[in-house]
């Protein structure tokens, strides 16, 4: 159905229809010109993010319901970075005429599906058309008590340096997934060309065969490559390690998500606490299939891991004395602590080389 067909309303009609609030500080949700949030003892988090086809996300290869679920994943990871709840959510989208209606509900499933993993309700938002393909903003709504609100500025020299989960994985699935959409094209451009010298030969039976081969070009194979194409396609915010610190007693004193690259997020710390840091490659957690698939296209593993960015994976520091609490934590890895400002921000090599962090990671205006 084309979207026009419903309108603007009735296309917010169609995909907020059957919300249902989970959270008592949603007071009025979708269906009035502004959202009711009431708060009365809480610290409001609220973070935005804007996601742009071509610079965010390529649709050749990712779906709208896994695009939706990644697009709500990452505004409720910037939430927990803070160690926070997510509560609300606002959607807003530009829409070019190439999407249905349908496309657009899918696209919705795959962002709900990912609200209520984490109890989040979806308040409101806007639409609009665009000529240059589809654009998506969301802001995030969340909740902390003053005394439990993490910032990027609160590590110490001595405090343990953490991270959660593995790196680079999600990184080196983008780099899997360019690789074969560019096989996948460079194939369908040698046809094509084919087929334009047969019609000027007036070779109807040559092009009938090249079309066949157009239909039928091989779908790549990513079998034992799965893992990274779930990190690149499928994000997940870790509200899981945030509740395993809480069980262990654990407040971490400064935290961020890695979004953008480990040497970047470590780099916004040490800036915004004024502290340096020293870390150590060999305890870097990086996946079986991520240093496969960095040998594979011959890149270093350890660069990778360092500045891949959309790991969301949460990056950490803690006071010394729970380092026997934090390596009790399945998921999490002790990776370096914070030094003084003056010894600045190193990365230890497997062969005790030491070398200064640099931020190469992801920077969406370059």
């Amino acid at each position: 159905m084309e979207i026009a067909k419903l309108g603007e309303f009735g296309l917010i009609d169609r995909l907020t229809k059957d919300i249902e609030m989970k959270n008592a500080s949603t007071k009025k949700g979708v269906g009035d010109d502004c959202a009711v949030l009431s708060y009365p003892d809480k610290e409001v988090l609220v973070t935005t993010d804007m996601l742009m086809e071509g610079v965010h996300f390529d649709l050749t290869y990712i779906d709208l319901k896994h695009l939706g679920y990644k697009s709500a994943m990452v505004n409720i990871s910037d939430v927990f970075a803070m160690n926070g709840t997510p509560r609300q959510m606002t959607v807003s989208l530009a829409i070019s005429k190439r999407f249905t209606v349908e496309d657009i509900e899918t696209f919705y499933s795959g962002l709900r599906l990912a609200c209520e993993k984490w109890g989040v309700d979806v308040i409101g938002g806007d639409t609009t058309s665009s000529y240059t393909g589809l654009a998506i903003s969301i802001t995030c709504i969340g909740e902390a008590r003053k005394e439990d609100i993490v910032y990027r500025s609160g590590a110490k020299d001595t405090d343990l340096v953490c991270v959660s989960g593995d790196l680079g994985a999600a990184y080196m699935g983008l780099q899997l997934l360019e690789r074969e959409k560019s096989v996948y094209y460079q194939q369908v451009n040698d046809i094509q060309q084919k087929i334009a010298q047969a019609k000027a030969a007036g070779d109807n039976a040559q092009i009938s065969t090249l079309n066949a081969q157009l239909s039928t070009i091989a779908q790549p194979d990513f079998s034992g490559k799965e893992y990274l194409l779930q990190r690149q396609l499928q994000t997940e915010a870790r509200g899981d390690i945030i509740q395993k610190l809480r069980e262990a007693g654990i407040r971490p004193t400064a935290m961020m998500d890695v979004s953008d690259g480990l040497s970047s997020e470590l780099m916004h710390i040490c800036k915004q606490s004024g502290v340096g840091c020293r870390i150590y490659e060999k305890n870097i957690p990086i996946d079986y299939q991520t240093a496969v698939m960095a040998e594979e296209m011959n890149m270093n593993v350890t660069t990778c891991a360092l500045n891949g960015g959309e790991d969301y994976e949460l990056l950490f520091t803690v006071p010394i004395g729970d380092h026997e609490k934090i390596e009790q934590i399945e998921g999490v890895k002790l990776i370096g602590h914070i030094t003084d400002a003056k010894f600045g921000q190193v990365l230890v090599t497997r062969d005790n080389q030491e070398f200064t962090l640099k931020a190469q990671g992801w920077n969406p205006l370059a």
